[in-house]
C-alpha cells in the first residue's frame, strides 16, 4: 500500500505525506511547523514517527517550516546537494541533519531535475511494496528528465501554474519575471 495525501498545495506553502503504512516521509515543509504537525495528527500520524524530509528546492513556500520542525523532532532532511547547500546557509544547525540520499527502509527514492529557478530543484519518485508515487513542484514545463521520473507512477502529484501570459502581465519586477521565464535546468 503506498500513500499520499497533500497537506498544502500552492504559493502559500506546500508540503505532503507518502507513506506505505510503516514509513511516513514528508516531501516539503513549506507551512508551519504546527500546521504541519496538527495536519500529521489529524491523519492518524505521530509526527515523532517520520523517517524524514524530502525537501523540492530552498524557495520558501517549500521549507517555511523546516526549521522549527527540524528544531523539534530532529529528522533528518534530504535533498540534492545544491539545495542542500542553500539550505544550510538558511538554517544553521541544518548541516548535521542534512542528507544528500535517500531516506527510509521502506522505500526506494530516486530523484530528477526539474526546470525551475533554484539551486538544484528536484522531483521525487517513492516506490515501496511495489507501488510508485512522483512528486514535481513548480513545473514551469516537461522534461525528458521529468518524462523518465513520473513514467509508471501509481500516484503523481504534479504542481504546474506556470502561465507565462499571466506572468508577463502580472504585478511581479522585471527582474522576477527574467528569472521566472529563464531556462534554467537542474543538474542532479
Amino acid at each position: 500500500m503506498l500513500e499520499l495525501c497533500t497537506l498544502a498545495s500552492g504559493s502559500s506553502g506546500n508540503s505532503l505525506l507518502v507513506s506505505d503504512g510503516r514509513t511516513h516521509i514528508l516531501v516539503d515543509a513549506g507551512i508551519s511547523c504546527r500546521r504541519i504537525t496538527n495536519s500529521l495528527k489529524m491523519l492518524g500520524v505521530d509526527p515523532k514517527e517520520l523517517a524524514g524530509v524530502l525537501i523540492t528546492h530552498e524557495h520558501t513556500d517549500h521549507m517555511a517550516g523546516l526549521a522549527t520542525l527540524t528544531k523539534q523532532l530532529r529528522l533528518p532532511v534530504y535533498a540534492s546537494r545544491g539545495t542542500g547547500r542553500q539550505l544550510c546557509y538558511r538554517i544553521a544547525f541544518l548541516e548535521e541533519l542534512f542528507h544528500p540520499v535517500t531516506p527510509g527502509e521502506g522505500f526506494s527514492v530516486e530523484r530528477f531535475p526539474t526546470s525551475h529557478d533554484a539551486a538544484e530543484s528536484t522531483g521525487y519518485a517513492l516506490s515501496a511494496g511495489g507501488r510508485k508515487a512522483a512528486v514535481v513542484t513548480d513545473l514551469g514545463y516537461v522534461t525528458p528528465e521529468v518524462e523518465r521520473g513520473i513514467r509508471g507512477a501509481d500516484l503523481l502529484v504534479c504542481e504546474a501554474n506556470h502561465d507565462v501570459e499571466w506572468l508577463q502581465a502580472g504585478p511581479y519586477p522585471y527582474y522576477l519575471k527574467a528569472r521566472i521565464l529563464g531556462d534554467r535546468k537542474s543538474v542532479v
